[in-house]
């Protein structure tokens, strides 16, 4: 049984005051949205790794999978927001229902952040060295996923964020992660031990070259007990890509067709420990081929 780790939804003082400020700051970015950048992208990887998912030897089985994401960044008077929906296709190495010989599972993920410049509410100049400025980040995750396991993830994301100067962005965050999940073998939702992430964002271009460097980094503490009783372990994810503007290279307009290479390292996935029942599959490292289309 695989024991992914799944966020908020939770009805806890830290909860509801993620989810409220992220429902009230949402109404002014909407409103007063200044300028906007919609992607489809398309990935494609054949090393994916899923807790649990082991050969008879403990060997990882290596998962091959479709990744198509629609993601939308905006920027208004007082910061960003960032919104991203991923829709995952598995191969038959990661089956529908955790059943042997079925299609490969599918599953929806969204992602919702909205990063609040301080300096830009106040109106002072926060503007320091290397440090551009500094911000509240909040915002959620929600999933599901049709394999055994049948997450259905709920997080609030809440925390103070760093922004540094760089030729496109670089933030440093701080963030409390408050986290449940419904999974199929229990018959309510399950809340995880509020816990820490420390996180780097970045979209870094590379001089005058058609390139851009981009992802994000993350080291996740331990959540207390899973739905099981069985003890977490702190993660470690990296999800980065290297993208060419091949659009412009052919004469198209500049930022709107890319191409390029991505790789994804995650370790005690979910939480899980790769040194205990998890086995292999709690540990991903896994290199893609990506495009996207701007517009």
């Amino acid at each position: 049984m695989k024991r992914h780790s799944p966020i908020a939804g939770r009805t806890g003082p830290a909860a509801a005051a993620i989810s409220a400020f992220a429902c009230l700051a949402f109404t002014p970015m909407v409103q007063a949205a200044d300028w906007s950048d919609t992607a489809l992208s398309l990935r494609y990887g054949t090393d994916f790794a899923e807790p649990y998912d082991n050969n008879a030897d403990g060997k990882r089985v290596n998962i091959s999978k479709e990744i198509i994401a629609l993601t939308n960044v905006t920027g208004f008077k007082y910061g960003t927001t960032f919104i991203n929906i991923d829709f995952l296709q598995s191969d038959h190495n990661d089956p529908g229902g955790g059943i042997a010989g079925n299609p490969g599972a599918q599953e929806v993920y969204g992602v919702f952040r909205g990063t609040f410049d301080l300096g830009k509410i106040t109106g002072a100049k926060l503007a320091m060295g290397p440090i551009r400025g500094y911000a509240v980040t909040a915002g959620f995750d929600i999933n599901s996923k049709n394999d055994a396991y049948a997450s259905k993830k709920r997080m609030g994301v809440f925390g103070p964020t760093v922004e540094m100067e760089v030729p496109g962005f670089l933030n440093l965050s701080a963030l409390l992660f408050d986290e449940s999940n419904a999974p199929a073998a229990i018959d309510r939702r399950y809340h995880y031990k509020n816990h820490a992430a420390f996180e780097a964002d970045w979209g870094i271009g590379i001089g005058d070259l058609p390139l851009s460097f981009n992802g994000y980094a993350q080291w996740i503490t331990a959540k207390g007990k899973d739905e099981f009783g069985a003890q977490t372990s702190p993660e470690t994810h990296i999800d980065t890509d290297l993208m060419l503007d091949a659009g412009s290279l052919a004469g198209l307009s500049k930022k709107t067709w890319l191409v390029g290479v991505e790789y994804e390292y995650w370790h005690n996935k979910f939480g899980n420990n790769a040194k205990g029942p998890a086995g292999e599959g709690a540990t991903a490292s896994t290199p893609m081929v990506r495009a996207e289309y701007h517009f």
